[in-house]
């Protein structure tokens, strides 16, 4: 994990800070945000359907389920936290986006990466507002799966 000061984060503005570790998204995982969100669409959880009918395709070529668009963005908290660290802040806060695509699907056992690259760097009272850019990379595939302009604040 890399750990950044503020003066160090704020260098690194236009440049990538950090890019996180594979994370493979399960049929476990998939199961329990359609429990969570109450979208359980066939085509997340219903694997038996999935195999007969699904347009999706896993890397072995099976018809398979498929995670949510919204489990793929919201795994960027998890992606980030594991992947770096700004030092010397009390707390981060999720602001929103200003640009979400989901570009490709992320099949049942898919191992994903986040690539962040600091576009934007600016104060404000009490603290900083980044904005991020995300990439969210499907392991053996040339499309991504996601990009994203993440707005996050800093208190310190």
């Amino acid at each position: 994990m890399r750990e950044l000061t503020v003066t160090e984060l704020r260098a690194a503005t236009g440049t990538e800070v950090a890019v996180s570790d594979w994370f493979t998204v399960t049929q476990q995982i998939i199961d329990e945000f359609a429990d969570a969100t109450r979208d359980a669409q066939w085509i997340h959880v219903d694997a038996e359907r999935a195999a007969r009918e699904s347009p999706f395709r896993d890397a072995a070529g099976e018809r398979c389920t498929v995670a949510h668009g919204f489990l793929t963005l919201s795994l960027l908290s998890h992606l980030a936290d594991s992947s770096f660290r700004v030092v010397g802040t009390q707390a981060g806060i999720n602001v929103g986006f200003d640009r979400v695509r989901f570009v490709a699907p992320v099949p049942s056992g898919c191992a994903l990466r986040a690539r962040f690259m600091l576009a934007q760097c600016d104060d404000i009272p009490g603290g900083l507002q980044l904005t991020w850019q995300v990439t969210v990379e499907r392991q053996g595939e040339q499309r991504a799966a996601l990009t994203a302009q993440w707005l996050v604040r800093l208190l310190v």
